[in-house]
């Protein structure tokens, strides 16, 4: 949703004409690929995270708007509800102290926001869905008052036809309607980007469905929802309800949801483009003035605006991106599946983990997606929101005898996935210092069973057994999370308790 777009409504030319260059689009998709007009190989990797704004009640605040204009940086933007923020770090180049150089980047830009949060009463929380929010706080009016939220909000409810219906069914059961998509604000996460190659695309988006599930066991982060204790990543099931346009009749039917794991490993990615403008009806059917194919002829370099609007509006967990800088055309894998979260410390151990396993099963001459089955990733995927760092994951067996196993997430990771992280990470020319200190953040993760996830349910219950009721249990909790984030030592590290609180 960070493209600007501007419209006051659409008639049905309107979707006629975007179809048709979405169509032109896919045309001239398939040229560049074929023609190899994409950048080299250039090992950048970038990062962003979505944030949210806290007192130091804990509470919600919903002022994103004064923040911004505080700490005046081109590097954090607003997002959609306006108890959201979002940082963009540079892109930066695998290799050497890259994690380290990110942690500080991270830590000081933070910080600085945070002082000039705490300006207005309010505080930079990195957290997947921040505890305290409650039913009042995510209504149409506190959506940011940007045109492509409010367009983006009208086109997805108008699609819809009736409130959106949000039913989870976790430790705890929540049901709910909402009038508009501003409950989708309520997920925070954490975005990393890998630029590739078009011939390496397919191999590294495959690696990283694989790995998805993975991902959300060790780096639960969103247990909590309108004061129900849910899924340990509770995430994944509000945003596919909250963006999603099926009535139920269509859902019936088996109509995709936006919100979507996929339904096959790929060979090129040509093919989730496609699928999106198969599958998917335009929500911001806006019209570039440019013909691609034409600029194509020309020698030039189409932008395809059309069809990288479209696909901002598809919202995969490992999202293709195209873009082109200083006129030449690049591809990117977004990842899309971790939370904001708990601490920098945890955030970078988080993409270390990530980088390194991406660039180790994407080398392996067996790859893992050859040997998993596509429906065994998304419901790994399912099981890791559900279960968190106690998730058993389906995984190939090790070796060559073949087939599938069922395996604690914890021993998978400590026994088989961390080894190949680390070589990846050495592939990538990353420092072994640096290597070793935020791999061993995830070991200890898996050595201790505790995530953000299993922290906040711990912490929670234990407010509880003091004898505070649900909400200042709730409240205490995200103090005391907001303190020890502030401190910096990994999740794993933390306390149980509310503290002095």
């Amino acid at each position: 949703m960070g493209e600007k777009v501007v419209a006051d409504g659409f008639d049905l030319s309107d979707r006629q004409r975007y179809r048709a260059k979405l169509q032109q689009c896919l045309t001239g998709l398939g040229r560049l690929l074929a023609e190899k007009r994409f950048d080299k190989p250039r090992n950048l990797m970038g990062l962003e995270i979505e944030l949210n704004l806290a007192g130091a009640d804990g509470m919600p605040r919903m002022m994103n708007g004064e923040v911004l204009e505080r700490i005046a940086s081109r590097d954090f933007q607003t997002e959609l509800g306006m108890f959201n923020l979002e940082v963009n770090i540079q892109p930066h180049r695998l290799g050497g102290r890259v994690l380290e150089q990110l942690a500080e980047e991270l830590r000081t830009g933070l910080a600085y926001a945070h002082r000039k949060a705490r300006e207005v009463d309010a505080g930079i929380v990195m957290i997947g869905i921040l505890p305290t929010l409650a039913e009042k706080d995510l209504v149409s009016a506190n959506l940011s008052d940007v045109d492509r939220y409010v367009l983006l909000n009208d086109q997805i409810t108008a699609a819809r036809g009736e409130s959106f219906t949000l039913d989870i069914d976790g430790v705890e059961r929540l049901t709910s309607t909402a009038n508009s998509i501003v409950p989708e604000a309520a997920c925070t996460s954490v975005q990393l980007h890998l630029q590739v190659t078009p011939d390496r695309f397919a191999d590294v988006w495959n690696a990283a469905q694989a790995l998805a599930a993975v991902q959300i066991a060790v780096g639960a982060n969103s247990p909590f929802l309108f004061g129900r204790e849910l899924w340990r990543e509770s995430r994944p099931p509000l945003f596919t309800q909250a963006t999603d346009t099926r009535p139920p009749e269509l859902q019936a039917q088996g109509v995709r949801p936006r919100t979507w794991f996929g339904e096959g490993w790929i060979s090129s990615p040509y093919e989730l483009f496609e699928e999106n403008v198969r599958y998917f009806p335009a929500l911001l059917p806006i019209c570039d003035d440019e013909d691609p194919l034409s600029v194509l002829d020309a020698g030039g370099v189409p932008t395809l605006q059309e069809l990288v609007l479209h696909n901002g509006t598809v919202y995969r967990w490992n999202r293709p991106v195209y873009e082109v800088v200083e006129g030449v055309p690049h591809l990117r894998v977004e990842n899309r599946v971790l939370p904001a979260g708990p601490t920098v410390e945890d955030v970078v151990a988080n993409a270390a983990f990530y980088y390194g396993l991406i660039r180790a099963l994407a080398d392996d001459a067996r790859p893992v997606w050859r040997r998993l089955p596509f429906e065994d990733a998304a419901r790994n995927f399912d099981t890791a929101c559900r279960h968190g760092i106690d998730a058993e994951l389906r995984w190939p067996r090790p070796g060559r005898g073949g087939g599938v196993t069922t395996v604690p997430a914890v021993k998978l990771v400590r026994d088989e996935l961390l080894p190949l992280a680390a070589a990846g990470l050495d592939a990538w020319g990353i420092e072994k210092a640096d290597r070793d200190r935020y791999l061993g953040i995830i070991e200890q993760r898996c050595r201790r069973g505790v995530n953000g996830a299993s922290w906040q349910v711990d912490t929670f219950h234990h407010a509880l057994e003091e004898g505070l009721e649900r909400d200042a249990a709730l409240a205490a909790t995200t103090r005391q999370y907001c303190r020890l984030m502030r401190q910096g030592e990994p999740v794993h590290t933390w306390p149980t308790g509310i503290g002095d609180d």
